[in-house]
């Protein structure tokens, strides 16, 4: 007779399995260990220990306290101690998914931010030299600069606010359907101009 497996066991499973593909893939430095960890951190009712956490995963206490700290590094989990308490307790910083999606956006938003700063500080080097090489190498950076401007104004027009946690259902909710359809249908354009011109 086969064995029957826990549907409780098994949907915390999956569920543990899936984040933690999803944070390792979307922040650099964070393994699927630590998105499995946020996995374990929103399935709690209540701030973990780190022991709490490797008895939880089954994995040793020296790789949760380095995705942990990778974690915190990202603004996805913080941590506090409680008076008296001896060991520090670890929480998302938010619900699940805002925090990912706020984290992602603050990202996005400090690779935007580097990317201006770098072309800027590449055509402060370049100067005004002369010759068909530092004329090409000026245009090209003046096509980065232009594109990351627009990307800036983007996520301040779109995205507004500080870093943290997004609330994107609430934000969503209060966008008319009407005008997500229109973007999406632009959006659509867009892309489908992109491709045509690379395949032109």
């Amino acid at each position: 007779m086969a064995k029957q497996t826990d549907p409780v066991a098994a949907a915390r499973k999956t569920l543990l399995e899936g984040v933690g593909k999803e944070v390792a893939a979307s922040f650099p430095g964070i393994t699927r260990l630590g998105g499995q960890i946020v996995a374990a951190l929103y399935l709690a009712d209540v701030p973990c220990s780190m022991d709490e956490l490797a008895d939880e995963l089954g994995r040793s206490k020296s790789n949760i306290f380095t995705n942990l700290r990778a974690l915190e590094a990202a603004e996805i989990v913080s941590r506090s101690r409680e008076p008296g308490a001896r060991h520090d307790r670890f929480a998302l910083r938010g619900a699940y998914p805002d925090v990912i999606i706020g984290a992602y956006i603050t990202r996005l938003r400090r690779v935007v931010v580097d990317k201006r700063s770098l072309v800027s500080r590449s055509l402060a080097l370049l100067g005004d030299a002369k010759g068909p090489e530092a004329d090409r190498i000026r245009a090209r950076l003046a096509d980065l600069g232009r594109k990351y401007s627009l990307f800036g104004e983007f996520f301040d027009m779109l995205l507004p606010g500080g870093e943290g946690p997004m609330d994107l259902e609430s934000l969503l909710n209060k966008v008319p359907k009407q005008l997500i359809a229109t973007l999406a249908g632009l959006a659509r354009a867009a892309v489908d101009f992109s491709a045509k011109r690379k395949s032109g």
